[in-house]
């Protein structure tokens, strides 16, 4: 019983091998040559090199495996050239899943995201039937997820591939090495770079709770159908209060209005282009924070019997690991 998990090395898919392993699955991890591989240390499971831009790779990985999660992508909110993104998230997931039905995958688990779902303007919890258009994405991952979730579908209605789509909030926990764009928003408050907030929303889900949720979808989840993975909507100056209050700092008081950063994003942009570097602030994550990303992981819950913690417990854990870890 051979699994397969891309992504493995990841924040999300690390979590989801880690889980894995435990229940007794023969885990394949596919890893990048010389990628980060610390989240990997201690695990039973193999490796096998590849890339989502690799279709050679991604044949040979998924050769004697009956089961397959694709947790795989390039998770950045801004990108100097999009069309690397769009390379690995769409057309990546597309090669992938069209090899893995070659090789006689028995179930698929594809991680998409709440990035690629709609909102309620009213800023109550979208689901997963919420009306949403590619118009409507704001940010080329936003696109990219929506887009490769298309394919997904398209490829469930006309091969007949047995895809079960999960639809992860925003992960916080340990083990989040990279990090990524929800950790940094921890991170930067511990090291005092969050002096000031913007009024906007999440849904935060312990990374351990929306790999539990992995496992459920593949155990319940119905081809075809997707899932929110989350856990609790919070606004941002109500998840940077309870960092401080875990770390012991003063919480930011300052509510900054978005129009008058714009200029600033525009600046931050330039100079990223220029110096290699990832802007502070940018005009897409300033257009995104007009949106609260508020779910309801009900169908979840109902079908699957996910039970996520609360979000106190995944940024507990969250400052607890950067702490330990030397990262402020």
């Amino acid at each position: 019983m051979t699994t397969l998990v891309t992504g493995a090395s990841g924040f999300v898919g690390s979590a989801v091998a880690r889980q894995l392993a435990t229940q007794g699955h023969e885990v394949r991890a596919l890893v990048r040559p010389g990628g980060d591989r610390r989240n990997l240390q201690g695990l039973a499971l193999s490796l096998v090199e590849g890339d989502l831009g690799d279709p050679d790779s991604l044949r040979r990985a998924v050769a004697g495996c009956e089961w397959l999660f694709h947790v795989a992508a390039d998770y950045r909110l801004w990108v100097p050239d999009p069309s690397a993104m769009l390379r690995v998230n769409v057309a990546g997931t597309e090669t992938l899943l069209k090899r893995a039905g070659d090789a006689g995958v028995k179930r698929i688990i594809y991680t998409s995201s709440v990035a690629a779902l709609g909102v309620n303007r009213d800023r109550s919890p979208a689901d997963e039937e919420t009306p949403v258009l590619l118009e409507n994405m704001i940010g080329h991952y936003k696109r990219s997820k929506f887009l490769a979730e298309q394919a997904v579908r398209k490829l469930v209605a006309t091969q007949g591939l047995p895809v079960v789509i999960v639809n992860p909030a925003a992960p916080l926990g340990p083990r989040d090495v990279k990090p990524t764009p929800t950790g940094r928003i921890v991170l930067d408050t511990l090291r005092g770079k969050m002096p000031a907030y913007v009024d906007t929303g999440l849904n935060v889900v312990h990374v351990d709770d929306a790999a539990r949720g992995h496992l459920l979808a593949f155990e319940k989840g119905e081809p075809g159908e997707r899932y929110i993975l989350g856990g609790e909507n919070m606004t941002l100056k109500a998840i940077l209060d309870a960092v401080c209050a875990c770390a012991g700092l003063a919480p930011p008081r300052i509510r900054l209005p978005r129009a008058p950063l714009y200029p600033v994003a525009w600046l931050a942009e330039g100079w990223a282009k220029l110096s290699g570097t990832t802007p502070p602030v940018t005009v897409d994550g300033l257009r995104m924070a007009g949106k609260f990303m508020h779910f309801s992981s009900a169908k979840a819950r109902q079908a699957l019997g996910y039970q996520p913690r609360p979000a106190r417990h995944a940024i507990e854990d969250a400052v607890a690991w950067f702490r330990d870890n030397g990262y402020c």
